[in-house]
């Protein structure tokens, strides 16, 4: 019995040191990093690829279009386009939906979020260079240096 006891002792010495050996030996430390470099490394890729997914369309005319949404979060997009307004550029991009109302598009979906007025009592806001737009999307021809944004409200 001392035999066996003796037997599974060194057995489990010898499993014990294999496994410390596979975890440790051969190994190198790796550089330590902060949490502030981790987390700035992080949003460095995060902007590249934000920015990078951001450019929308095809075409010679360039503009861009910040959206905000209900929590406040804002997303620029970088619209390149051949279209002639604001509507058809969004459009044609596949960042907008919407349905032909009275007085144009009624915008009902920007950037994959849906609002409906009649469940929920919000919409999309048109807004050019940060003022109340006066016309639908579809009615507003593309004015270079002008900002556009839609907003949830």
């Amino acid at each position: 019995m001392k035999r066996m006891n003796k037997a599974l002792s060194a057995l489990f010495c010898l499993v014990l040191l294999f496994a410390l050996c596979l975890t440790g030996c051969g190994s190198t430390a790796a550089p330590e990093t902060t949490a502030a470099e981790t987390t700035a490394a992080a949003q460095a890729d995060s902007t590249e690829n934000a920015q990078e997914s951001n450019v929308l369309g095809e075409g010679s005319t360039v503009f861009t279009l910040t959206v905000t949404d209900l929590d406040g979060k804002e997303t620029s997009f970088e619209i390149h386009t051949d279209k002639k307004t604001v509507g058809e550029a969004l459009l044609d991009t596949g960042l907008i939906a919407g349905e032909e109302g009275q007085y144009g598009l009624y915008v009902t979906t920007v950037n994959g979020i849906t609002l409906d007025w009649d469940k929920d009592g919000k919409y999309w806001a048109f807004y050019i260079d940060g003022e109340y737009a006066t016309t639908s999307l579809d009615l507003t021809d593309i004015t270079p240096d002008a900002s556009y944004s839609l907003k949830a409200e």
